[in-house]
C-alpha cells in the first residue's frame, strides 16, 4: 500500500505523488520544509524551495488531485494529456541509489519547480494509467480519512490508504451488526 515508501517496487514515482498530495490536504498549509522532506523521501531533486516556490507546489498540486479523484479512465487520460501538452516531460533513464533504473521527466534547467512537478507527475500518471488500463489510484473510502493512494493490488481494486483504515472501516461495520 502507499502508506509509506515500499523496498520492492515503485509504481513509477507515483508513491512520491501520494506522499506529497497527502502532504498538501492533510491539515495545515505544507511549507518549504515539509515538501523538501517528501523530496527527500523519495529521491527527488534537490530543489532550492522558498516559501513562494513551495506555495507554488501546492497550487501545482490541484490538477493532480483532480486527476486522482477521477475513476473514468478516458477522463483521466485526458486530463493527463492536457497536463503533459501544458509541461511536456522530457524523459531519461535514471537511476536512483539502490534502485534499478527508472524512467524519469527531466524539466530545463531554468523551469520553476511547479514544471517539474507537474511534468513528472504527469508522465508518471500516463505511464501507470497504460501499464493498468485503468485508474489505479484513488481517495480512501474511510469515514473521515483524506487521505490519497496508489492502487498496486493486482486482484479487487484497492479502496483504503492503509490497512489500518480498511480495518478500522470492518470493525465498525462489525460493531454495527452486532448491534443490531
Amino acid at each position: 500500500m502507499s502508506g509509506g515508501i515500499p523496498s520492492d517496487d515503485n509504481p513509477r514515482g507515483l508513491y512520491f505523488l501520494a506522499d506529497l498530495v497527502n502532504t498538501v490536504v492533510e491539515g495545515a498549509p505544507a511549507d518549504a520544509a515539509a515538501l523538501r522532506g517528501v523530496l527527500e523521501r523519495h529521491g527527488g531533486p534537490p530543489l532550492a524551495l522558498t516559501e513562494d516556490t513551495a506555495r507554488e507546489l501546492c497550487d501545482a498540486t490541484a490538477p493532480l488531485i483532480r486527476i486522482l479523484d477521477l475513476d473514468d479512465v478516458d477522463e483521466a487520460a485526458e486530463a493527463i494529456n492536457s497536463l503533459l501538452d501544458r509541461h511536456p516531460a522530457r524523459p531519461r533513464l535514471v537511476r536512483l541509489p539502490g534502485r534499478p533504473w527508472s524512467l524519469h521527466a527531466r524539466a530545463p534547467h531554468d523551469a520553476a519547480p511547479a514544471h517539474w512537478l507537474l511534468s513528472t507527475t504527469a508522465l508518471a500518471l500516463a505511464l501507470w494509467l497504460g501499464e493498468r488500463g485503468y485508474c489505479a489510484w484513488g481517495r480512501c473510502a474511510a469515514p473521515g480519512c483524506r487521505r490519497y493512494f496508489i492502487d498496486t493490488g493486482r486482484r479487487s481494486p484497492q479502496r483504503y490508504c492503509s490497512s489500518r483504515c480498511g480495518t478500522r472501516v470492518r470493525v465498525a461495520a462489525h460493531r454495527d451488526r452486532r448491534e443490531r
